[in-house]
This record gives C-alpha cells, sequence and structure tokens, in this order.
C-alpha cells in the first residue's frame, strides 16, 4: 500500500515539475521591480527590510529611506545603522507620526526632503534595492505629489533598480504602474485586546 501510494505521488510530481519547467521557460526577462506593501494589515514594513537583508546578503548595495516615523527606534534601524551601515544607506526623514507632529507643514517639508534624497539614491545605479519606507502614508496625506512619484519611478529609476514602497492605502496611480503589489490583510491584531507595540515585533 505504502509503496502504491509512494508510486503515484512520483508520478503526480513528474507532471506538475513537467508543467512547471515549460512555464518557467518563458519567464526569461530581468528588470528592476516597482513593489508596493499595502494594506491594513501588519507586515507591509517587515516585509520591506526583510528583503533589504535579503538583498545585503546577495552583495546587493541597498538604502532606506523612512517617512512618517523616523523618531522611533526600531530594531531594524539599529541593525542596519549599527552592523551594515557599508552595505545599506538609511535616511531618516520625518519626526514622527502626523498625530505626534501635529504640524502640517513640518511634515512636508520633512516628506519632500525624504523624497529629494531618496531620487538621488534610486537615480545611483550603485543602489540595487531602495526601500521608500511608509512613504504610501506621506502620498495618502499629500505631502508628496502622486503623479511626480509615479513619473520618477517609471522614467528615471534604472532599469535594474528594485524599489519598495510601503504603506497602507497606496494610491490607485501607484498601485496600476506598480510591477508587485501584495496586500496585508488584518484578521487579527493584540492591539484590540489592548496590547500595545511589542518590542522585536511591531519595532
Amino acid at each position: 500500500m505504502s509503496d502504491d501510494i509512494n508510486s503515484r505521488h512520483r508520478e503526480k510530481m513528474k507532471k506538475i515539475k513537467a508543467a512547471r519547467d515549460k512555464i518557467m521557460a518563458t519567464k526569461t526577462e530581468e528588470k528592476g521591480l516597482i513593489i508596493v506593501h499595502d494594506g491594513n494589515g501588519k507586515g507591509k514594513s517587515s516585509s520591506g527590510f526583510g528583503m533589504i537583508m535579503r538583498a545585503i546578503g546577495h552583495g546587493m548595495p541597498c538604502a532606506v529611506v523612512q517617512f512618517i516615523k523616523g523618531t522611533w527606534i526600531t530594531g531594524e534601524g539599529e541593525l542596519l545603522r549599527k552592523r551594515f551601515a557599508e552595505e545599506c544607506t538609511f535616511v531618516i526623514s520625518g519626526e514622527g507620526f502626523t498625530w505626534d507632529t501635529q504640524d502640517r507643514e513640518r511634515d512636508i517639508a520633512a516628506a519632500r526632503a525624504g523624497w529629494e534624497r531618496a531620487k538621488e539614491i534610486i537615480r545611483d545605479p550603485r543602489y540595487q534595492f531602495v526601500l521608500l519606507d511608509e512613504i504610501n502614508i506621506a502620498l495618502r496625506y499629500d505631502y508628496l505629489d502622486i503623479d511626480e512619484v509615479v513619473e520618477f519611478l517609471l522614467t528615471e529609476k534604472p532599469h535594474m533598480t528594485h524599489v519598495c514602497l510601503t504603506g497602507r492605502n497606496a494610491k490607485p496611480e501607484l498601485i496600476e504602474a506598480a510591477d508587485l503589489v501584495t496586500e496585508m490583510t488584518l484578521v487579527k491584531h493584540p492591539f484590540k485586546d489592548g496590547v500595545k507595540a511589542q518590542k522585536g515585533v511591531e519595532f
């Protein structure tokens, strides 16, 4: 009985592999991707920083420009600045969440400064992966012009540079322009039960 099950399984996997190999043979293009992490669920920045670590592991020079939540001391920020400063440029642009700063003009100025620095980094062909963390929030509140951001990514980003943009409520124009869009769906979160953000999980 066990041999029969194993034999059927092997035959099934052979067919799946043949079909998979046929599909993979058609995937030949290489390009730098515009990646968007959106949605109400946790994991947008976490995934973006995971990709930064992956890039570092492959020896790919990378950069982070962090919008909005710049005053937070985060584990990923500490790690990258202290241990991977040569591999990853880390730029903080923002003085905290909008409800903390309570100053729209300062928020706009910080977002604009971050975007100008981001453009410099993206234009530099040495950088192969750039994370624009929480830029979607700056776009959501119109601190930055969505048309300007999209046009820059489509016309000035070097062909092989990956750019990942995170934050909830991504604008439709950005989603349309992106190559890869992932929506993090909220199923359950301890915050609703009175649990504050936990070190190592949220920051």
